[in-house]
């Protein structure tokens, strides 16, 4: 609606403009209808003698045919709304498929077998006898005095005193405020709305295109290969020597001589012969046969425990970090710097006027009767009861609860700790050192580069040139015909016919009852 009314503005411009020149050109100008013998005719701008023959009769018969109305035909410019075809210059982005090659790493695992010693330390059960100290309680009885408070019971009479209530009547009087209404004429003021019209200036925004030419930056892609580096652990064998102790030993063979004992028999080359086998041991007939008494040489196998240290190899895994070069493409892009036309679409500041109302609010008295709620004072009179506690000493037997002092006897048993040895078999376990082979499997990983090829797609910037519809105001000129009024009307100059109107009458009417202007 707003774009309608701005483009009927300048047919309305040229409007007035024509009809203001019409007005200068004497279109809407009223004619005198008075001859030259007439003496307001100066006045009037001059008097046609073609219409107006003398100031006789005929005036007034001039007059009448000199006025009326003509038709004009002019030309004006109507708005017209026209659709045109313009070309446009469009920004596409068409799809167009790449293909790059790029480089991917493996990791293959590669399994190898290794063999391993390793000592392992194995128990082993022993036994031996540990002496060692028990506590055993012994109990003992004793006797203690000790003293009882033992309760009791007793009846003891006791006096008291009891409140008891005592009622009495009474009379007052008191004032009720009884309510009631009344109606009360009031006045009171109401703002009553009055419209006024005033005429307000405001500002509008014109909207237009208009072309620019605008320069872009577009990302191209490309592909570019570069050098890297990564970090690769392994698990390394490092093998170091480690000491130990270890505790060990061999068994060997002592010797001791030992006194022969009661078993065994003095022979004929230890006495020689004179005993025999009469005596009951050796001692006996050492002492009857005058020899000494006999030995014999006991071997027997002992372990001699040793403890000495060792060097053992022990095989353990760091881990070793390598910087491994390898080469990876990278995506990147390049700016190009392009130029577009691109329809801008701006505003203009218009200043224009519109007539709003205005609301003011005006004060107005009324009066209306309203119902008042009021209240009168009524005295009444009530009966109440007054209460009184009156004291009355009253008589009451009680059980008291005592004690007495008794003493009592009471024996208890205190426990005494003895001290007892005794022995007892424990085992132990010691752990001896053993050589074992074991075969173990170890994966390394080795990278393998494999070359891959990857489709991808990407967007290409394309301009492109569409017809675009476009509507389009422009002002058409149009011829209009319209009635325009040449002079006054047939009473105006009928009123200058006759001798009143020529014969020094027509001097004394004013200009404009003749149709002058």
């Amino acid at each position: 609606m707003l774009r309608h009314v701005m483009c009927l503005l300048p047919a309305l411009g040229l409007l007035v403009a024509t009809a203001s020149d019409d007005a200068s050109a004497g279109l809407f100008r009223k004619k005198c209808c008075q001859s030259s013998c007439c003496e307001t005719a100066p006045a009037c701008g001059g008097c046609e003698a073609a219409a107006c023959d003398s100031c006789s009769g005929g005036c007034g018969e001039a007059a009448a045919s000199c006025c009326g109305t003509q038709t004009v035909t002019r030309t004006v410019m109507v708005p017209t709304y026209v659709t045109e075809m313009r070309t446009v210059t469009s920004t596409e982005y068409k799809k167009e498929e790449r293909t790059r090659t790029y480089t991917v790493n493996k990791r293959v695992a590669i399994q190898e077998e290794k063999t391993q010693e390793y000592t392992v330390m194995v128990p082993e059960t022993l036994t031996k006898t540990v002496n060692y100290t028990v506590s055993k309680p012994v109990w003992e009885t004793k006797t203690s005095e000790y003293t009882v408070q033992v309760p009791y019971t007793e009846n003891v009479t006791q006096t008291y005193t009891v409140n008891v209530p005592k009622y009495e009547e009474k009379t007052r009087e008191y004032t009720v405020n009884v309510p009631y209404t009344e109606q009360v004429e009031q006045t009171y003021t109401v703002q009553v709305p009055s419209y006024s019209e005033k005429t307000v200036s405001y500002t509008v925004q014109v909207p237009y295109t208009e072309n620019v030419e605008q320069s872009y930056t577009v990302n191209v892609p490309y592909t570019e290969a570069r050098q890297g580096s990564r970090t690769v652990t392994k698990r390394v064998p490092v093998t170091t020597m480690k000491t130990i102790t270890v505790r060990g030993g061999s068994w060997q063979t002592q010797t001791s001589e030992v006194a022969c004992g009661a078993s065994s028999g003095c022979g004929s080359n230890a006495c020689g012969g004179g005993c025999g086998n009469s005596c009951g041991s050796c001692g006996s007939c050492g002492d009857a046969c005058g020899c000494a008494p006999a030995t014999r040489t006991v071997c027997k196998r002992v372990w001699v425990p040793t403890c000495e240290q060792k060097q053992v190899p022990c095989t353990t895994y760091q881990c070793v970090s390598e910087e491994v070069p390898y080469t990876y493409n990278v995506c990147l892009t390049r700016q190009e710097d392009r130029t577009r036309t691109v329809c801008v679409r701006k505003c203009r500041t218009e200043t224009r006027e519109k007539t709003v109302k205005v609301c003011k609010m005006v004060s107005e008295d009324r009066t209306r009767t309203v119902c008042v709620r009021k209240c009168r004072p009524e005295t009444r009179t009530s009966t109440y009861k007054v209460c009184t506690m009156v004291p009355e000493e009253r008589t009451r037997t009680i059980c008291v609860r005592k004690c007495r002092t008794e003493n009592r006897t009471r024996e208890y048993k205190v426990c005494k700790m003895v001290c007892e040895q005794k022995s007892k078999e424990v085992q132990y376990t010691v752990c001896k050192p053993e050589t074992r082979t074991r075969t173990y499997t170890v994966t390394r990983y080795e990278c393998v580069p494999e070359e891959k090829t990857q489709t991808y797609t990407v967007c290409v910037p394309v301009q492109v040139e569409k017809q675009v519809e476009v509507k389009v105001c422009k002002m058409v000129a149009q011829e209009v015909q319209s009635e325009v009024s040449t002079g006054c009307g047939g009473s105006g100059c009928g009123s200058c016919g006759g001798s009143s109107a020529c014969g020094g009458g027509c001097a004394a009417a004013p200009a404009s009852s003749c149709g002058c202007n």
